[in-house]
């Protein structure tokens, strides 16, 4: 008889816990459906992006912020930049992706800086339509860098030697175990010079303003949130809550806005241990192999 109670106690508890794991398992998606806003009936809402850190790749933004840009109940998106900017080609998609949206979509983008939007951050924040920026926010950096460690003298101290066989005088430019020539040098100068251009344009279109005003500016320099104002490189001092709660009354939404943010794909134990994207900078073997020059558009 006590054995038959037992089981039927451990039937009960079982029954009662697989509950509670479909109703917690339940929740959890709901409630991650509805931060991604995949669930719809909510209302109008302000979807949020965030744009942290080193810009690597423009994969998980672009997505972000397509994802948002096609959900008929996110009325505008605030993109949330900390970021010192980062690989001049992935600044620039994640820039385009943003005038795609605005110009496309015809869906408000403004750029709310908390930190830094330095570099190629600032090249994304330049393709919104308002950007918001702190009193003390660096901003600015419009310049772009490249550049490598030689390891020639360590190689020739360990008596090592590269050999290299190549067909095309700059197939090997950029090689880290030689000294550059003067050529390979200046077509550095003249690929790095033409980002330049492409910077200070994308930087002019986004802003309404004329090349000849932004040249002036497009020197690396940074600027304070406040002095970048005046040089109308910014729109308004304010932090995320004042971005939000404009936009959302330039948008047509009275009261408190409804605030949805885009979710990190967080894809392994690492990126669980470690945080958002952590397995991105760890290096693999294509990587590893990497021995040319990459360009920047970021602040140092």
């Amino acid at each position: 008889m006590a054995t038959k109670s037992r089981r039927g106690l451990l039937l009960v508890g079982a029954a009662f816990f697989l509950f509670f794991l479909a109703v917690f398992a339940f929740v959890y998606l709901s409630l991650g459906m509805v931060r991604k806003g995949q669930l719809g009936g909510f209302g109008d809402q302000i979807g949020v992006v965030d744009l942290e850190g080193m810009i690597v790749t423009p994969k998980e933004t672009v997505k972000q912020l397509r994802r948002f840009a096609d959900d008929d109940s996110v009325k505008a998106i605030v993109l949330h930049i900390n970021s010192p900017g980062g690989g001049a080609a992935a600044s620039e998609e994640i820039y385009r992706e943003v005038r795609r949206i605005r110009d496309r979509k015809k869906k408000r983008v403004v750029a709310s800086i908390e930190t830094a939007g330095a570099s190629g951050a600032y090249y994304v924040a330049a393709g919104t339509n308002r950007i918001y920026a702190d009193n003390a926010s660096v901003v600015g950096s419009i310049g772009v860098i490249a550049e490598w460690y030689n390891y020639g003298d360590l190689l020739r101290w360990a008596k090592l030697k590269q050999e290299v066989i190549h067909a095309g005088e700059f197939k090997d430019i950029g090689d880290p175990a030689r000294p550059m020539t003067p050529a390979e040098r200046q077509l550095f100068q003249t690929m790095i010079d033409n980002m330049h251009q492409q910077f200070i344009a994308a930087v002019a279109e986004g802003r309404g303003l004329r090349i000849e005003d932004v040249k002036p500016l497009a020197t690396g320099q940074i600027w304070t949130g406040q002095q970048a104002l005046p040089l109308k490189l910014i729109d308004q001092i304010g932090d995320l809550r004042t971005a939000i709660d404009e936009t959302a009354k330039s948008v047509g939404i009275a009261g408190e806005p409804s605030v949805i943010r885009a979710e990190h794909s967080n894809q392994g134990w690492l990126d669980l241990l470690l945080g958002d994207e952590a397995s991105s900078w760890l290096p693999d073997p294509a990587r590893l192999m990497q021995k040319n020059p990459v360009f920047y558009f970021l602040w140092k």
